[in-house]
């Protein structure tokens, strides 16, 4: 069973920087054969695909390109989201994810484990 452990959210003014991490445990291949990614919730509002990560592809959302980026290090097992510029909209409960499929198009569907999510706020 894959767990999912996060970290790194809190609260920032617009304009600051967050850095979120995710540590993933109990999968069965390379770390390297899976696909990472984050996603987020806002109060209301469905959950939207962030950014992926896989061997081959990175992948954005419109809204983040440019101010957020995703890395993974293969060696701790974990994968990270830099959120730079961060604007009020960008305010949600934050995912990661881990998926064997390709998960290029950000699809919730397309990931199996998930994190327990944690709390991004930004403040004007």
């Amino acid at each position: 069973q894959v767990q999912l452990v996060e970290s790194g959210g809190g609260s920032v003014q617009v304009g600051g920087s967050l850095r979120l991490s995710c540590t993933a445990s109990g999968f069965e291949n390379s770390y390297d054969w899976y696909c990472m990614g984050w996603f987020r919730q806002a109060p209301g509002k469905e959950r939207k695909g962030v950014a992926a990560i896989s061997r081959t592809t990175t992948t954005y959302a419109d809204s983040v390109k440019g101010r957020f980026t995703i890395t993974r290090d293969s060696a701790q097992n974990t994968h990270y989201l830099q959120m730079n510029a961060l604007k009020p909209e960008d305010t949600a409960v934050y995912y990661c994810a881990f998926s064997s499929n390709d998960c290029s198009r950000l699809w919730a569907a397309d990931f199996r484990y998930w994190g327990q999510g944690t709390q991004v706020t930004v403040s004007s």
